[in-house]
């Protein structure tokens, strides 16, 4: 998926960690609770990847690769949606992403759609700005050294998640919920970035162990871009 510019407004903050690092944190996302069947949701395909992908199937991701190679053809990374059709997590693959000298690929290991934001909202901040759908998405880097979860959420209007994603930055970072057994339970590395972009708010969790920590802030900041970049174009309707 291409990497696009302007029209989002994003935030980051720290994960607390049972290790030494990062030393400056914040609180802890709350986790989505994970029943045996989650209400309005999708369950991953029983092909899901194992989250530590054997090497011959799963090329370990790099940050570089050939000045001329063209950009990843973006149906191989989402799955376009029809403008104004219903958020769901089917829309997004794995994750396979090249711009210039910058590539990455993780696998995606889990998806779920919620009709309403009520799974992902843990103080009501979403439910204040007419939060509609949310989905979540679970990804695996690396042989599994580094995990990302995103939340993302879509809203009536473009002012609308604007004013979400405002009231999350003023928040502590419990105010979404998320599944945290998809992510490490012991890290070098966790931080949590936000965006609004049109009508949708993204929210990404990253965590990686001492093996993929010097990767993970770029592999980080590119997914967040890379998929709040996506909805700027998701909803428009192109004519001939």
């Amino acid at each position: 998926m291409l990497l696009l510019g302007g029209g989002v407004y994003g935030a980051y903050a720290y994960l607390s960690s049972p290790g030494p690092i990062p030393t400056i944190a914040m609180p802890t996302l709350t986790s989505s609770p994970e029943p045996s069947s989650d209400p309005s949701s999708s369950d991953p395909p029983s092909s899901t990847p194992s989250e530590t992908a054997p090497a011959e199937t799963t090329p370990e991701p790099s940050e570089t690769t050939e000045p001329d190679e063209p950009a990843t053809d973006p149906t191989e990374t989402s799955k376009r949606a029809q403008p104004g059709s219903p958020l769901t997590h089917d829309e997004f693959r794995d994750w396979n992403f090249a711009l210039g000298s910058v590539k990455y690929n993780a696998d995606k290991v889990g998806g779920w759609t919620y009709d309403s934001c009520d799974p992902v909202d843990a103080r009501g901040a979403l439910a204040k700005s007419q939060c509609m759908s949310a989905v979540e998405l679970a990804y695996s880097a690396y042989g599994g050294h580094l995990k990302a979860v995103q939340v993302m959420m879509s809203f009536p209007t473009d002012k609308a998640a604007k004013t979400a994603a405002d009231r999350l930055a003023k928040l502590d970072s419990d105010a979404v919920k998320w599944r945290k057994s998809k992510v490490h339970t012991s890290y070098v590395y966790g931080k949590i970035r936000s965006s609004a972009s049109k009508k949708y708010v993204v929210v990404t969790i990253v965590t990686a162990d001492q093996s993929a920590r010097s990767k993970a802030t770029n592999f980080h900041a590119y997914l967040q871009s890379d998929h709040a970049s996506y909805f700027l174009l998701r909803d428009l309707t192109i004519t001939s």
